[in-house]
């Protein structure tokens, strides 16, 4: 870990002894290709790929930033066996701009990602891809926009490494300390882990209430970069298995549980990214660590727990640890930390898989103007959000009889999952980021395979760096 990506380079000369990709769309212009090669039999769909000796032909559709995507993931895909080559080159078209050449490059770096755990070698792929532009005032720019999609993918890749590892081997402690290992190797970011006494000693009641029915204690991973401009903290469920505890989950799917702590992985992938980039911002990584286990220990629906910072809430349902411990966290955020904004991302609710499917993010926040700039961020990176309400109606259904706050309030799940979360944002513009749909995938499409996504890294990054400008 992290998994190796493929390479991408852009220069203005092809190189000789080297396969050759080029590019066909769909539409009028697709006929005779370069070299001699007959393409009239193929469709340009994006993605579709035909070898021709040492040459092949790769589809890019219309041309959008969605079927480039999709054409370097095929290509990649394509490039891979028993002969797969080194390197190959790839004849960009003239219309090639910086938002396509980062898509495609995404796609290239993340299509061949594989995760498997074995005795046997991977698969071989390409290692290696030129992009060959004709332009040569434009070389710059494409290099540029390469490197930037690279380091995108990267957080990527590495929020699907940390999501896929399986949980006997990725507890609490081991997510924690891999971020913070991961972290000494970058210039600029800082990691402090803690444990549970110190949990307990501060007054963290929804992590400790949720770990405390493992035999792996939880933990509290605080990572730290920059010390001037506006101050951004991400804050990510780190459930790194979820049983349900006392409301214990179906038996179909739970094994898909270690990917519980998608959001933890996005923040700490986010971090490493900015800090890597080396943003003129500061930016704070927030992930509390736990496992939702059933034992003798474990918290029950009944209980009343009390959050960092003294705030009381009613349990009703184990299975909804998520916002317990992100309460915690972002309490300790808001009083701590005094951030000018705060974002918490999570798989926190089915609910969100059932309103927007599994492909798109779920943006909570009272404010048009970063609801706004989340979706924007994402288009940005390739990331689908759709921006859900905040209904007043349901507000009054967070208090509790018994406590401040209820866990689980009647009403739309999704929703109010939300409107319990927001009672511990203060005053600070914040958005609730739910990741539950797209956080995993059963099938491959575009540059995402069957497994974790990474889904979210890229958008927290494109927004941090937005708010460094």
């Amino acid at each position: 870990m992290p998994t190796k990506l493929v390479d991408v380079e852009v220069a203005t000369t092809a190189r000789r002894n080297v396969p050759t990709v080029v590019l066909a769309a769909t539409g009028p212009a697709l006929g005779p290709g370069g070299d001699g090669i007959d393409v009239s039999d193929l469709t340009g769909k994006a993605g579709e790929t035909v070898r021709h000796d040492e040459t092949w032909t790769l589809g890019v559709g219309t041309g959008t930033v969605s079927d480039y995507r999709t054409a370097g993931a095929n290509l990649v895909r394509a490039l891979s066996g028993e002969d797969a080559p080194r390197s190959a080159d790839v004849l960009l078209t003239p219309d090639f701009d910086a938002a396509k050449v980062r898509a495609f490059v995404l796609g290239v770096a993340l299509g061949g990602y594989r995760f498997k755990v074995t005795g046997e070698e991977a698969p071989k792929r390409v290692g290696s891809l030129r992009l060959v532009t004709g332009d040569t005032g434009f070389e710059e720019v494409l290099t540029s926009a390469a490197l930037k999609a690279h380091a995108l993918a990267a957080a990527t890749s590495l929020t699907r490494d940390l999501a896929n590892t399986p949980s006997n081997v990725k507890d609490p402690r081991w997510l924690a300390s891999t971020a913070a290992k991961l972290a000494e190797k970058v210039d600029g970011l800082s990691a402090v882990v803690r444990d549970e006494k110190w949990l307990r000693q501060q007054g963290f009641g929804g992590v400790l209430a949720v770990g405390g029915g493992s035999s792996r204690p939880p933990r509290f991973l605080e990572l730290t970069y920059g010390t001037t401009g506006p101050h951004v903290v991400f804050v990510g469920k780190g459930i790194t298995f979820d049983t349900g505890g006392i409301s214990v989950k179906p038996a179909d799917g739970m094994h898909l549980m270690r990917t519980d702590m998608a959001g933890g992985a996005a923040v700490i992938s986010a971090l490493l990214t900015v800090a890597r980039r080396q943003l003129p911002i500061r930016v704070t990584g927030l992930v509390p660590c736990a496992e939702n286990h059933l034992s003798g220990s474990a918290y029950r629906p009944g209980d009343v727990v009390r959050h960092y910072g003294g705030a009381t809430t009613e349990v009703q349902n184990t299975d909804a640890e998520g916002r317990m411990v992100l309460a915690d966290a972002m309490a300790y955020a808001v009083k701590n930390l005094k951030p000018d904004l705060l974002v918490d991302v999570a798989t926190l609710t089915g609910a969100m898989k059932v309103s927007l499917g599994l492909r798109t993010g779920a943006v909570f926040t009272p404010s048009d103007e970063l609801a706004g700039q989340v979706v924007e961020a994402g288009v940005n990176v390739g990331e689908k959000w759709w921006r859900m309400p905040l209904l007043e109606e349901h507000v009054e259904a967070v208090n509790s009889e018994i406590a401040d706050y209820k866990q689980c309030p009647p009403g739309p799940g999704g929703i109010t999952a939300a409107l319990f979360l927001q009672k511990f944002a203060g005053d600070v513009p914040w958005a609730h980021l739910d990741i539950a749909g797209p956080a995993r995938s059963e099938k491959i499409y575009e540059e995402v395979v069957a497994g974790a996504t990474g889904f979210a890294a890229r958008t927290l990054v494109e927004l941090a760096e937005k708010y460094s400008r």
